[in-house]
């Protein structure tokens, strides 16, 4: 096998059209931009800008649309390897209402069914599931077979403590699991549950919450805003947020607060509460991608806690002060700048 990627997400993708017009209702938008879209393929892209060797695990349309984004994922530095058509199903379209400051309707269009809900456990490729550094998975992915079999299946690939009654008949699933998270360097790996709450794709939140629990279970690190904590954990108190998800089994539970700021909480007992970086909004919804891919970069670097929290906050403040998600990614140079360190 190859060398192991820095990162692997598993998710969503889709085409993001975006108005041109700030302020302006959907009905009365005259002009938009196309954009590569869907929040695990997103942190992919954040993640490569910072020179991480990244790839994703999703599905498209065999349609147009589905070609545009292979297009661009490899103009972006994402491998593609794994993202395959549907027949029958459309490539999915997002489009967006922009009201600064903190306003953005989302319109998903994904009928009569995404094809990333289309991804099996048998196409996998557990071993280099298994091998990323990181490997990235989301809340949405959990929602809907087949991909909700797959995704469990990818998290036990990667758990030690999955056992043979958790992996159930597939030998294949006995690939070299990762080690926890709680450190860094070459040898880091953790396993990141984006928990991704969007209530469009669910029936209501007691159907999410079990499916929510059997995955922190296998994760080392839960990353959230309040909304997406609650629904995982039952509260909504930040701090007792963080606790809950230690409790439910990762090691690492970083809680996004919007205006607050973010609070990290490690199982050692490390705690770091971070303040928000001043921008003018342009468009909010692509910082939380952009943290993630630099929340990524921090552990694999090996940093700090809270410098990796710093550095994950400033990048998800300069997506949020542009228009688009992908292709807002910043650099480390332009990071380095927002945090005075260049």
């Amino acid at each position: 096998m190859s060398e192991p990627y820095d990162l692997i997400t598993m998710g969503r993708i889709g085409v993001d059209i975006y108005p041109l017009q700030a302020g302006v209702p959907l009905a009365r938008v005259e002009t938009f931009g196309k954009f590569l879209g869907g929040s695990a393929t997103n942190v992919a892209v954040a993640a490569a800008r910072l020179g991480r060797r990244t790839a994703v695990i999703t599905r498209t349309g065999a349609d147009p649309f589905g070609d545009y984004l292979h297009q661009a994922l490899r103009e972006f530095g994402v491998d593609d390897r794994w993202v395959g058509p549907v027949p029958g199903l459309p490539t999915p379209v997002t489009f967006c209402e922009i009201f600064p400051p903190d306003d953005f309707p989302l319109y998903f269009y994904r009928q009569p069914k995404a094809p990333d809900l289309e991804i099996r456990p048998e196409e996998l490729d557990l071993a280099a599931i298994a091998a990323a550094r990181i490997f990235w998975m989301t809340g949405t992915g959990l929602c809907e077979e087949p991909s909700r079999a797959a995704t469990l299946r990818a998290l036990r690939a990667r758990d030690p403590a999955a056992g043979p009654a958790d992996h159930g008949d597939a030998a294949e699933d006995t690939a070299p699991a990762a080690a926890g998270a709680g450190g860094g360097g070459a040898g880091v790996r953790h396993t990141v549950f984006d928990l991704d709450w969007r209530p469009m794709f669910w029936r209501d939140p007691d159907q999410a919450r079990p499916y929510y629990a059997q995955a922190l279970r296998h994760a080392t690190v839960a990353v959230g805003n309040l909304d997406e904590c609650e629904i995982a954990t039952g509260v909504r108190d930040p701090l007792a947020c963080a606790r809950a998800l230690l409790d439910a089994g990762v090691r690492l539970a970083v809680v996004k607060r919007g205006p607050e700021g973010v609070l990290a909480a490690h199982r050692d007992g490390t705690t770091v509460e971070v303040p928000p970086v001043p921008v003018e909004v342009v468009n909010g919804l692509g910082a939380g991608d952009a943290f993630g891919g630099a929340l990524c970069h921090g552990l694999l670097a090996g940093w700090e806690l809270e410098r990796t929290v710093r550095y994950a906050n400033a990048a998800g403040a300069i997506v949020a002060g542009r228009l688009a998600c992908s292709s807002a990614m910043p650099t480390g140079a332009e990071v380095a700048e927002v945090l005075g360190d260049g």
